[in-house]
Parts: structure tokens; C-alpha cells; sequence
């Protein structure tokens, strides 16, 4: 068979394995890039992208039910054509795979890009195409595919992902979503928003990955004002005619379709892993360093969702400089890990920042709050729905974290990680000018209502705090 030898070969060009051939090609190393499934990142097939799209046409239609507010006629009436929503969606998801595929594999000289299934013979060896590849270090970064239950595998394409849903040529005329994390209740709503009646399910008592009890119980109201919401017990689905019947507990709907959002497993088909000589894990995964994405001390890097560690695109980016960087030399370094971030797109925006509720120390931890109802930007908007949380050390007023279910919070979430990357404490932030009316004020009021509670305070700001924390969103 014949053999070929390069310094470094990366398994899976998604948006992990992309970030670590650029390590590898700036640090001058040969290469060869082999990926077995569609080309293109999952953000822009299957993701971040097309749900955003799909968010953002659900948005729009949805936002015609403030009309009447300003004496409008007939907005009840409009009408949206499900069969052009969806190409839509299609049109601008084609557009973001062709984007990332011309200016990733589509320019590879040929014979570095394999499309292609890899297997490992050994740590350094892998055969792929009738051929074996030798190399000096390897990068798996094969992603993952959504998980459906091999019982709910007979229903065939009545069960959807979030891998699938957006090939549907029409929208459905009921849907069960079952899973309400980020991906079930975003898709969700949105179905829910385009006219598809949509009831959800979890056998969770949280949806969202909310964990601060205040975000918890506002998020639970929110959406359940929204669409029919069934939580703590495990659904079941039976075949009824041409439809579905899901049940849990006491509560059941027939549905034409079922979303299947119950989470997502690691691409290892045939990869081979148990040659890599070291202990696999119940999902078949080899323990590695999170600083440094090394396998025990094997030339061999994990990065992207194939961990199922932080299953977002930008720290899948950050795996793959890490396994690139770190596979492009003889020396392995440690990086430390960027500020947790996570954003949920459904409306209003549920979003967590740095140190979790569940991973505080009541005894040491300051909590500020704001809820959105007193907002003036947000009612405005007629978006003055949520709650806005902020964690912070007791003694030194450092920033810790934040959960939140609000208008606007992707930004908000953002400007409290920079923050926290920075160290900065609750009154050196409200030392910064908050313009008005905007709903950065929102965050802070939930600082003034935190700095009271923290023992470091700013020279001269006391006296300012008082005068001024009463007056925040008038």
C-alpha cells in the first residue's frame, strides 16, 4: 500500500480543523487535511448560521403584532409563504458554506485535501483512499451529528434535527420539539413564530441551560406564555396514521413532525480511536488536556466539538489554534482558556457569562439584579421582559459572571465577558459613561444594586452611586 509522510495531518475541516491547518501552515510544516463528511463548517451548514437566518425571518413576522399598537389595520392578516421562507433560509445558508469552502479547502493545491474517512493503525499512522498517511502529529477535529434515539430511527424523516430541518422544502403544520437547550428552543419559537403549531418537551425542570433560580423561573414564564411547555419527564413517541403521537406524563400532542434536539454525539465512525493504545471514555473519546487539546502524552491533538466540551463555534476556533499551534511543534504549550460565554438567540436572548450559579460559593458571592419591566429603551421597544443577573466577589467587587434572559443580551453578555477577561471590579465598570436611553442602563442599575453589597469600594463614588442608581432607566 502505498505511503506518503507529512508533519502533521488534521482530521475533519470544520471550523476546528481550519484554525489548526492556519497554525500549521504559519509555522511552515507539510500537511494534509482529510475530511470524511460534507465539507464546510458546521456553523455554516447545519448552525450558527442558517438558525440565525431562520431566527431573523421569525423575528420579522413576529414583530407585525406591535402594529396594532400604533392604530395599524389588518396586520393580524398578514400572511407568510412557508415554501419562500424556506428557501430563503436554504438561499442564505448556501451562500455562508459556499463562502467557507472558497476560501478554505476549494483553494488547497491538490493532494492536501482528502475527501475522504481516516482510520488510525496507530498513533502517527492512518489509512485513508488506499493509502496509508505517516505523520509526525495528527488533529482529530471530526465535529458531531445530533443524536436521535434508535427507537425514534423507525420514524424515518418524521424525526428531525437541527442536521436536517433546514432541507425541508415547506414548514410543517405541527411540531413537537423534544430537547428545549439552545438549539430546541431556538428552533422552537421560531417555528412556533412562523405559524407552526409547536409544543415542547424535557424531562429536565430548566430549559435554556438556565441555571440561576430568578433566570430559571422568568425564562420558564416567558416562554411559557409563548408555546405549550411540558418539563420534568422523559417523552415517548408512537406512530399514530401518518402522524406522531409524543407523550409524556400526562400531557400528549400529534404532531406531523418531531425536532429532535436531545443532544449531539462525537464523529468517530470508523476512526479507529482504540489503536491510539490509551483509555476511551463511554462516548469512545481518549482523555485530554483542556489547555493544551493534547491525548495523554501522544502526538495527538483534540479540538471542536468532537469533545463536546464548549460546543461553540468560537471556542472551537480557539481548540484548533490551540491543537494546530501545539502540532506544529516539537514542545507542548498550555493556554489558558478564554472566558465562558454562551448565548441563546431565542427572544429575549438567554445568556451566561464566566462562573455559573451552580459553581458559586453563596458565602463569598455579591448578586446585583435588574428586571426589564422599568427599562426605557426595552419598553420602548416593547421588549421590557427579563431579568438581568451579575455575580460578584464579596470582599474584592471582582466581576465573576452574569445569567440573563433579555432584550438586546447578546450585547450585554459581551460587554460583561470583556470585563471579566479584564478583571475589572462592579465599581471600576460603573465607572464607565452609560449613555441614555439605551439598554446598557439595565446593566447599570444591576451594578449600582451589586456594588451596595460588595466590600471594595471606589474612592468618591459612594455618595455618586446614591444619587444617580435611583434615577437608572428613567
Amino acid at each position: 500500500m502505498q505511503e506518503r509522510t507529512v508533519d502533521v495531518a488534521v482530521i475533519g475541516s470544520g471550523t476546528a480543523g481550519l484554525n489548526a491547518i492556519a497554525q500549521i501552515r504559519r509555522a511552515g510544516k507539510s500537511f494534509v487535511l482529510i475530511n470524511g463528511g460534507e465539507p464546510g463548517t458546521t456553523c455554516a451548514r447545519v448552525g450558527c448560521m442558517p438558525s440565525k437566518a431562520m431566527i431573523q425571518v421569525a423575528e420579522d413576522y413576529h414583530r407585525r403584532m406591535h402594529l396594532g399598537k400604533y392604530g395599524s389595520e389588518g396586520y393580524r392578516e398578514l400572511a407568510l409563504e412557508g415554501k419562500a421562507t424556506m428557501e430563503h433560509i436554504q438561499h442564505l445558508r448556501d451562500t455562508f458554506v459556499d463562502r467557507v469552502l472558497g476560501n478554505s479547502t476549494d483553494k488547497m493545491p491538490e493532494g492536501l485535501f482528502i475527501q475522504d474517512y481516516a482510520r488510525f493503525i496507530k498513533p502517527t499512522l492512518l489509512e485513508v483512499t488506499g493509502q496509508r498517511i505517516r505523520a509526525r502529529r495528527v488533529v482529530i477535529a471530526t465535529g458531531s451529528r445530533a443524536l436521535v434515539p434508535e427507537a425514534w430511527q423507525a420514524f424515518g424523516d418524521r424525526v428531525l434535527t437541527s442536521d436536517d430541518i433546514f432541507e425541508l422544502e415547506n414548514l410543517p403544520t405541527s411540531v413537537a420539539v423534544i430537547g428545549l437547550g439552545t438549539i430546541g428552543l431556538e428552533l422552537g419559537q421560531s417555528l412556533h413564530r412562523l405559524g407552526v403549531a409547536v409544543t415542547g418537551f424535557d424531562q429536565l425542570t430548566t430549559v435554556g441551560g438556565t441555571q440561576d433560580p430568578e433566570v430559571t423561573a422568568c425564562t420558564l414564564d416567558l416562554m411559557g406564555k409563548e408555546l405549550p411547555i411540558h418539563l420534568g419527564q422523559a417523552a415517548r413517541i408512537v406512530e399514530e396514521g401518518a402522524k406522531l403521537r409524543v407523550t409524556a406524563g400526562d400531557n400528549s400532542v400529534l404532531v406531523e413532525r418531531v425536532l429532535c434536539s436531545i443532544g449531539r454525539v462525537p464523529n468517530l465512525g470508523e476512526l479507529g480511536l482504540e489503536n491510539l493504545g490509551v483509555k476511551l471514555d463511554a462516548r469512545g473519546l481518549p482523555a485530554y488536556d483542556r489547555n493544551s487539546m493534547q491525548v495523554g502524552d501522544l502526538p495527538v491533538f483534540l479540538a471542536g466539538d468532537v469533545d463536546g466540551e464548549r460546543p461553540i463555534l468560537h471556542e472551537a476556533g480557539d481548540e484548533g489554534k490551540i491543537a494546530g499551534y501545539n502540532a506544529a511543534r516539537d514542545q507542548v504549550t498550555r493556554f489558558r482558556r478564554k472566558v465562558p460565554l454562551s448565548i441563546n438567540f431565542c427572544d429575549p436572548n438567554i445568556c451566561a457569562v464566566g462562573a455559573r450559579w451552580n459553581d458559586l460559593d453563596p458565602e463569598t458571592t455579591a448578586v446585583g439584579q435588574i428586571k426589564f419591566a422599568p427599562v426605557g429603551r426595552a419598553l420602548i421597544m416593547g421588549e421590557n421582559k427579563g431579568v438581568l443577573r451579575v455575580y460578584a466577589d464579596k470582599r474584592s467587587g471582582v466581576i465573576l459572571g452574569a445569567e440573563m434572559i433579555a432584550p438586546r443580551g447578546e450585547h450585554l453578555a459581551h460587554l460583561l465577558c470583556w470585563c471579566i477577561e479584564q478583571g475589572l471590579t462592579v465599581g471600576r465598570l460603573l465607572r464607565m459613561p452609560f449613555y441614555h436611553p439605551v439598554i446598557e442602563e439595565a446593566l447599570q442599575a444591576a451594578l449600582y444594586d451589586l456594588y451596595g453589597k460588595v466590600e471594595a469600594k471606589n474612592e468618591g463614588l459612594t455618595e455618586l452611586a446614591t444619587l444617580t442608581g435611583q434615577f437608572t432607566g428613567q
